[in-house]
């Protein structure tokens, strides 16, 4: 998520992250809350934070304005998917030589 530069009246320049989408907004300052206008003080950059992190916030983002509905959900994952099903989308075996076999995908065909 970007980090922008907006400049108070009243108290200065601070630093904002938000989404790109709202760059051009004007932000409401630390201190004393007045609204402040975007200020060109030094190019954009990317805050640096962990992936778990970062991905998190880039959930909370989408879904802030409407949550995916269970239809929705679903919709997104096919049938037989591995993730909400709970059983495997297909069956591996494995000989005590080591050799894989997938019995349910193509039986005529030798495992590499």
């Amino acid at each position: 998520m970007p980090v922008y530069d907006y400049l108070c009246d009243d108290c200065g320049p601070f630093t904002d992250m938000r989404p790109m989408s709202e760059c051009d907004a004007p932000g409401d300052c630390p201190k004393c809350a007045s609204p402040s206008p975007r200020a060109i003080l030094r190019a954009p950059n990317f805050f640096c934070m962990p992936a778990e992190r970062r991905k998190a916030h880039s959930t909370n983002e989408r879904s802030a304005n409407a949550p995916k509905t269970l239809d929705q959900y679903k919709a997104s994952h096919g049938a037989g998917c591995g993730c909400c099903s709970g059983k495997p989308s297909r069956l591996v075996t494995k000989t005590r030589s080591g050799a894989k076999g997938f019995p349910t995908a193509r039986p005529w065909m030798i495992s590499h």
